[in-house]
């Protein structure tokens, strides 16, 4: 089992940034790859970033250039730091960290608002 626990949600106004936080616990030895996942109002969950354990990062489109993804190993966090915010980024993320059994854990996702 594996626990991730999200942080760094809020409201934010068109132009500014956040850092999102993502910590993992549990049988993290598992994991695979870990990511950010968004949903829009009316909309389907979509992958915003991912990063491999050999440190292979994925963007969707419409971050590239905005958002960075990184990871502290030691501290089994990932982070999603989201500049240049755009009322479009409004969504509920979350944390997602695939692991071998198969397993897909969730965290329990933190609300980016960004609105004027």
């Amino acid at each position: 089992q594996v626990q991730l626990v999200e942080s760094g949600g809020g409201l934010v106004q068109p132009g500014g940034s956040l850092r999102l936080s993502c910590a993992a616990s549990g049988s993290i030895g598992t994991i695979y790859a870990m990511g950010w996942y968004r949903q829009g109002p009316g909309k389907q969950r979509e992958l915003v970033a991912s990063i491999t354990i050999r440190g292979i990062t994925k963007y969707a489109d419409s971050v590239k250039g905005r958002f960075t993804i990184s990871r502290d190993s030691g501290k089994n966090t990932v982070y999603l730091q989201m500049n240049n915010l755009k009322p479009e980024d409004t969504a509920v993320y979350y944390c997602n960290a695939p692991a071998f059994g198969p397993y897909n854990n969730w965290g329990q996702g933190t609300q980016v608002t960004v609105s004027s």
